[in-house]
């Protein structure tokens, strides 16, 4: 970084001090967790809403302030929002491996009553703008060629078999869009597979890597999908809400990653052996299906699968265009996401399992690989 880029951060962070408090919501999930540090280390003053124990772990020695209460609780919102001159809503509510009619009502109460909420409430309180957490879930693919690269501007396709969660996303990008039509500066920023640090909820890459580690996944499924680390995501957020425009959406990656390729990174990182074994998607979608009936948690949900089989990958030349965004190592937020599951102890220390972990090493790809990568991205480099 020349010294130009570090005046200009340095007067960036000065600014945002003396425009007064964020709000955060979501600081228990992975992205807010992470989003929360990145803020306070700008400095920024910071207000996180507090809804459950993860929010509690991930904030404990945090200098900022606390305000509890649910975001369906009308009150608590109004509560949290007063005072603040930006909100970012990263709070989500996923079924996890749950399902039926409570589930299924606690999506749509979580992220698409919890977000009208929060947007009313930003919209009574003049907030200067709103950056909402958004899903890969809830953009669409092109009906012409489904393997070309997703941009932010392809629809959403409503009659498609979608899951519970695709479709709450979907409502909740609705409610976004309703605001900012209403004269609420908002902007989302869409969140493709997420990793690193800080994962109290914990995510589902995080349960997939806490699996490994502890030898849980013995088999696998071919497919592939965008990756994205938590830190990227991040400083998606937070260049969301200095340059987003009002009703634009932004799609942040990583990495595009095959199955086999996460599989390499997490056996780098952890020392574990991946499995070999390969079996047929509605095959693992099976197992998996009947591990939540039987309440065993499978290291890959029936609806993960699904989305893997689809091998989505996205363009993010409009975030590398329009607001500087320049995606960092997935391989290095894989490593840090194992070391902090280390710290917290939840999982064993590798010299028990007799196996030293080694650096995440970046796997073998071909030059086509490569190419593909550049050109979806509008770059011929990742930096």
């Amino acid at each position: 970084m020349d010294d130009a880029v570090e005046d200009a951060a340095g007067a960036d962070r000065s600014a945002r001090s003396r425009r007064g408090r964020a709000l955060v919501t979501g600081a228990g999930n992975l992205i807010g967790a992470n989003l929360i540090r990145r803020l306070l280390a700008d400095g920024e003053q910071l207000r996180v809403l507090i809804c459950d124990e993860s929010a509690r772990a991930a904030t404990h020695g945090l200098e900022l302030e606390r305000v509890y209460g649910d975001l369906r609780d009308r009150t608590a919102v109004e509560q949290a929002v007063r005072g603040c001159a930006r909100v970012y809503h990263c709070a989500r509510a996923r079924a996890g491996f749950a399902r039926g009619g409570a589930a299924r009502r606690e999506l749509y109460e979580a992220n698409v009553v919890g977000a009208r909420a929060i947007l009313r409430a930003a919209a009574d309180a003049g907030v200067d703008k709103v950056v909402v957490t958004g899903s890969l879930a809830a953009v669409g693919r092109e009906r012409s060629d489904p393997s070309l690269p997703t941009r932010e501007d392809v629809p959403y396709y409503p009659l498609e078999r979608a899951s519970p969660y695709e479709a709450a996303m979907a409502m909740l990008e609705s409610e976004c869009w309703r605001a900012a039509a209403g004269g609420l500066p908002v902007v989302v920023a869409v969140a493709c597979a997420a990793i690193g640090p800080h994962d109290y909820e914990p995510s589902l890459t995080g349960r997939a890597l806490r699996a490994y580690a502890e030898g849980r996944v013995r088999s696998y499924t071919p497919g592939g999908g965008e990756f994205v680390a938590a830190r990227d995501l991040a400083d998606g957020h937070v260049r969301c809400m200095g340059a987003g425009r009002s009703g634009h959406k932004y799609i942040f990656s990583s990495e595009y990653l095959s199955v086999d390729d996460l599989l390499d990174m997490f056996e780098a990182v952890t020392g574990v052996p991946r499995p070999r074994v390969r079996l047929p998607a509605p095959l693992l979608g099976g197992l998996a299906r009947v591990g939540a009936l039987v309440g065993r948690e499978p290291a890959f949900s029936r609806d993960v699968v699904r989305q893997l089989r689809l091998r989505r990958r996205v363009d993010i030349s409009k975030a590398r265009e329009e607001l500087g965004y320049r995606p960092s190592s997935i391989h290095d937020a894989v490593q840090e996401a194992y070391e902090h599951l280390l710290a917290r102890g939840l999982i064993e220390a590798p010299g028990r399992r007799g196996s030293a972990p080694r650096r995440a090493r970046a796997p073998q790809r071909s030059v086509g690989d490569a190419a593909r990568d550049a050109a979806r991205r509008g770059t011929s480099s990742r930096g």
